[in-house]
């Protein structure tokens, strides 16, 4: 059974059935999407319950070639960084979906959008060809900026073009990137282009060659995350878009950019990640301190979890540029936590909008009295986001912090702030909204219902599942992240701590090495 067809299939099949329903019948719009994106989180698991830990290998492999001389197809495959890229994106989804029940406006363009997206995403996720890749990486933008310009707030026609423009320049250098890798593959395999991914992998690049195409991956990629300095365009998509927007935005379309730097950049250019590392995580640094700051002073308290965003994207992109295993694993474990933790924020966010039509932290004052099990999931979302222990952030954010001070010390340090940063912006927040006098504006208000509590209950559960007990994450991550070191290490010459293979230290040039013990030799 091609299992990953399904996967991706399924919420097309599901927008195709909501196109074509009659008119006369809008009551099955949101039951019929909200089928398909379950039936595709139903494929997910089934994926993840028959993948086998232990190995680096790709599975579920499925391998048909559109064209001989180009070498393009549909490739796809899972290993167990993608694994949980595609598991969280079918969780999001249909949750997303089932929060939008406060869409009456053209409903029915709205879920087809929807649809798209998750089929759009869960393929950048699964794709091991470099044009199918790009082609789902670039579906992705279109229902995005409509959701944005047709269902976003008061400024949505400015954030949405902002998105538009910040993403398609980043995509031009991506497609220039990547018909220049598939000719340079070719021309060593003997065709005219190869866009599979494992013949890339194959083949040599000169140093120069790998650094040009490095950077083009790398620009595409941090305009994605997004990076500093090309964030500005975060807060505004975030801010005027609709809830379920926010949501899949920082949940798994920000995941898209970290993603595609160590699927693509880490693994296919080595000798240039080396070169590059250096600078990459100091500009992570940089967003992590700077996200936070400036999240403190922010009025509005969707902007102020959108800069937030920009400060754990930055701890995750620190993690996978110190080259170490638990930094690497701290990475994509941050990846699942951030989509997690964050969606919830941006679900509570706008639980009380649709009530309020206010996002601005001043209107509020004293929620907790009128809104108790609001308020308590609300702290507790912000403790998760925070890093506090027991909950998946601590998880991530540690394993970051620890692995990375092996390589970058001072850096590691200066990160660690950020930390301490998020509980001051998050609980000085929390205590404006909802402690002191209360707002006489917000007086009778209802409380979360049934529905809105089986919303959150699978975030809430996942948050706390993974955070006291990663294992079964950590155990599937691992082999990849191995397999990415051992790329590193045999095509380049440089030190690195073989963080959980005894004291050892690898010299290594050109895939020839010795071991010495203890570093001595």
């Amino acid at each position: 059974m091609p299992v990953l067809l399904l996967l991706v299939g399924l919420p097309l099949v599901g927008a195709l059935v909501v196109g074509i329903l009659p008119k006369k019948r809008p009551e099955l719009v949101f039951p019929v999407s909200l089928g398909a994106s379950t039936a595709s989180l139903a494929v997910a698991l089934y994926v993840l319950w028959e993948f086998e830990a232990g190995t680096p290998a790709l599975q579920f492999i499925e391998d048909l070639r559109f064209s001989t001389i180009l070498d393009m197809g549909w490739r796809v495959g899972v290993d167990g960084i993608s694994l949980f890229m595609v598991v969280l994106t079918a969780i999001l989804f249909p949750i997303s979906i089932a929060a939008s029940r406060s869409v009456t406006d053209r409903v029915k363009t709205y879920m087809i959008l929807m649809l798209v997206l998750e089929a759009g995403v869960l393929g950048v996720f699964v794709a091991l060809d470099l044009l199918l890749f790009f082609a789902f990486f670039e579906i992705v933008l279109v229902p995005m900026f409509m959701l944005i310009r047709l269902w976003g707030s008061d400024n949505r026609r400015y954030a949405s073009m902002k998105f538009v423009l910040f993403t398609a320049a980043g995509s031009a250098f991506l497609l220039a990137s990547i018909i220049g890798l598939a000719v340079m593959t070719g021309a060593q395999i003997g065709t005219l282009a190869s866009f599979d991914i494992r013949n890339v992998l194959a083949i040599q690049l000169s140093g120069t060659a790998q650094l040009l195409l490095f950077l083009g991956f790398a620009i595409a990629f941090a305009i994605k995350v997004p990076l500093f300095p090309f964030h500005t365009w975060l807060a505004d998509a975030h801010t005027e878009a609709p809830t379920a927007g926010s949501v899949i935005l920082a949940g798994v379309l920000l995941k898209m950019g970290t993603y595609g730097l160590l699927r693509f950049n880490l693994t296919l250019f080595p000798e240039a990640a080396v070169r590059m590392a250096p600078y990459l995580a100091i500009l992570g640094v940089i967003g992590i301190v700077y996200g936070a700051a400036v999240a403190i002073v922010q009025p509005d308290v969707k902007r102020l979890i959108a800069y937030s965003s920009v400060s754990h994207m930055g701890f995750i992109v620190l993690g996978m540029f110190a080259f170490t295993t638990q930094s690497l694993q701290g990475s994509v474990f941050q990846m699942i936590s951030h989509g997690l933790t964050t969606g919830a924020l941006f679900l509570l966010v706008g639980m009380i909008y649709d009530r309020t039509h206010t996002r601005k932290i001043a209107d509020y004052g004293g929620l907790a009295t009128v809104m108790p099990v609001y308020a308590g999931l609300f702290l507790f979302a912000a403790f998760a986001s925070a890093g506090l222990p027991g909950l998946s952030g601590f998880v991530g954010e540690f394993t970051i912090l620890v692995g990375s001070y092996l390589s970058f010390p001072v850096m590691a340090i200066v990160a660690g702030s950020g930390v301490i940063l998020a509980a001051i912006y998050l609980l000085w927040a929390y205590e404006r909204v909802f402690t002191g006098a209360t707002n006489p504006k917000i007086e009778g208000l209802k409380d979360l219902d049934f529905r809105e509590l089986a919303i959150m209950a699978p975030l809430v559960v996942l948050i706390i599942g993974i955070g006291v007990y990663p294992k079964p994450v950590m155990d599937r991550v691992e082999p990849s992240v191995e397999l990415i070191l051992d790329r590193i290490e045999s095509a380049t010459t440089y030190q690195v701590p073989l963080v959980g293979r005894s004291s050892a230290v690898v010299d290594i040039e050109y895939g020839e090495f010795d071991v010495h013990e203890g570093g001595e030799g």
